[in-house]
């Protein structure tokens, strides 16, 4: 059995939420539901802890219900990352992976801290689990 070593363990940022956290903060003051709302995005958004290792991304979500989600790295495809205007101000980043998964065709984490380095770390160890694995990738046109 192979030793799974963690390359990054976090949850996405609090500073994804800004705009819906404004929104809620109008909603108090008109119907008074702004504050459940903006409680249960806080929770949704702490409540969503992902764990990226040298073999795969497991995304763990839910308040009530918790939902597990892996992506295996051998099946990642392509790598983006993406840093809008209103990210980088907050020093944040989304990284958009391209998979072979069917699940997951399109695996996005958003609102995360160092998100450069991250994206190289995340590139070393998909070609590593290929690499590992024997996967060669194929296309087709």
């Amino acid at each position: 059995m192979e030793v799974e070593n963690n390359i990054w363990k976090g949850t996405p940022s609090q500073w994804m939420n800004f705009m819906f956290y404004i929104c809620c903060v109008i909603l108090i003051v008109v119907f008074g539901l702004g504050l459940i709302l903006a409680l249960w995005k806080f929770l949704d958004t702490k409540y969503n802890k992902v764990t990226i290792t040298d073999q795969r991304i497991i995304e763990k979500r839910g308040i009530l219900s918790i939902s597990t989600n892996q992506l295996e790295l051998y099946r990642v495809k392509d790598i983006r990352l993406e840093q809008p205007l209103i990210l980088r101000i907050f020093g944040l980043s989304n990284i958009i992976l391209t998979t072979s998964d069917s699940n997951d065709p399109l695996y996005i984490l958003k609102g995360i801290e160092e998100g450069n380095t991250l994206t190289e770390k995340i590139r070393i160890a998909v070609d590593r689990r290929r690499d590992v694995k024997g996967v060669k990738e194929l296309d087709f046109h």
